[in-house]
């Protein structure tokens, strides 16, 4: 019984002393699992702060880009004002050198006149004026002798005072030729320093745009590209603009001449003129600003708005939801076409009209050959101009819309603020 008592006692000894032995080994794997969980853990939450710091990298980047973009127009826009203000002085100086030229030959010929009207009172001799009154042969010609002295004699104050007056004027113009001449030179150092400081903010932005993604330095290359063509395109509006001022200025010439002549300036019927949009359930609601929208109601959604996902400004909004390829494109009000114009690149296709409310608005990324308007043509709420399309820098079918307070590119403003809801 003994021997079967301690039998036992030695089976229980033995099993509690394996029970212990495996909690321990499981007590340490479980704390050796708790230890690599806890360090994936630090793993983790190292390459989520690592993640941040380059999203945070590439935001202050970008950030940083933006900024210097700002700061570049912003050069550019005082070297443009720089050079009106060089061509204003340039020809300010020319209009001086003229006058002064002119006035120089208006006191050299009253110095000659004068001279001559010496040398003849000097070949008089004694003669006085006592003389010529006491010869005359009556009243009369004491009358007529006195008054021709005194015309003489006043013609003889008169010259002096031309002359004194000739050489004043022509002193005062030299004097504001010189400042003239001055503000040109600071001018012109004023437009060197700001190129400099311009091709330094330029070399920055690259430093910062090289530490953009792929993906963000291809968005960025097409918004450099975008900007590069805009600044031609608004020499070219301001042009275009001239062009048909003059244009409507002969015709409203001709209308008062009774020609009957209404030159280019017609209002465009070319296809697709689908009259205004009020009442037409497919062109949407009029804004309170009164735009409709450019493309058909069912496509009017924007898919891009002023800033890209990345962040980077856009300063337009987008409609390229699916099936918008081809879809007609119509002026958001009545107005005038200031250019119509393809592009291989930026804008490709594209439409700008100048508003009556002195409001712009721009269609770009139309179809190859969608074109259906002309650089002076009047257009009416509605009428299609051409068709959504992917041309220039685009990365698929889209409608790029802007509005715009003046002609130029760095007018632009939000189109929603213009736009119907949607």
């Amino acid at each position: 019984m003994k021997k079967v008592c301690g039998k036992i006692l030695g089976g229980l000894l033995i099993a509690i002393l394996i029970l212990q032995f495996n909690v321990i080994v499981y007590a340490d794997e479980i704390t050796n699992l708790q230890n690599e969980q806890a360090s994936n853990e630090e793993k983790m939450q190292d390459a989520q702060d690592q993640k941040e710091q380059v999203s945070q990298a590439k935001s202050e980047a970008l950030q940083q880009v933006e900024q210097i973009e700002t700061q570049i127009a912003d050069y550019e826009s005082q070297i443009s004002e720089l050079d009106t203000k060089i061509e204003d002085l340039n020809n300010q100086i020319l209009d001086a050198e003229n006058q002064i030229n002119q006035k120089q030959e208006d006191y050299d010929k009253q110095q000659e006149l004068l001279e001559k009207r010496l040398v003849a009172t000097y070949e008089s001799g004694e003669t006085s004026i006592l003389d010529v009154l006491l010869s005359s042969k009556g009243l009369v010609d004491l009358i007529s002798n006195y008054y021709m002295i005194s015309q003489i004699a006043e013609a003889d104050m008169n010259l002096m005072e031309n002359i004194q007056n000739e050489q004043k004027e022509i002193e005062e113009a030299k004097t504001t030729l010189e400042q003239s001449k001055q503000e040109l030179d600071s001018s012109k150092s004023e437009k060197e320093s700001m190129s400099v400081q311009l091709q330094s903010a330029r070399e920055e932005k690259n430093t910062y745009v090289a530490q953009l993604s792929s993906e963000e330095q291809e968005l960025q290359q097409q918004i450099d590209e975008l900007e590069e063509a805009n600044r031609s395109i608004d020499s070219q509006i301001l042009a275009a603009e001239a062009r048909i001022a003059a244009a409507q200025a002969a015709e409203e010439a001709n209308r008062n001449n009774g020609s009957g002549n209404s030159g280019s300036g017609n209002s465009s019927s070319g296809g697709g003129s689908t009259g205004t949009a009020s009442g037409s359930a497919d062109l949407g609601n009029v804004s309170s600003s009164g735009f409709i929208m450019p493309v058909p109601a069912s496509y009017a959604r924007i898919t891009t708005g002023m800033y890209y996902s990345t962040g980077q400004y856009h300063g337009a909004v987008d409609f390229g939801t699916g099936g918008i390829n081809g879809q007609p494109v119509f002026a958001v009000a009545d107005g005038t076409v200031i250019i119509a114009q393809a592009l291989t690149t930026s804008y490709g296709n594209y439409v700008l009209i100048r508003h009556n409310n002195g409001l712009y608005t721009l269609y770009a990324h139309g179809q190859s050959g969608s074109i259906r308007v002309s650089e002076g043509d009047r257009v009416v709420q509605g009428q299609q101009i051409m068709n959504v399309g992917s041309t220039g820098n685009s990365s698929g079918p889209h409608l790029h819309f802007e509005v715009r307070t003046s002609s130029s590119y760095s007018s632009r403003v939000n189109p929603r603020n213009y736009l119907p809801a949607n």
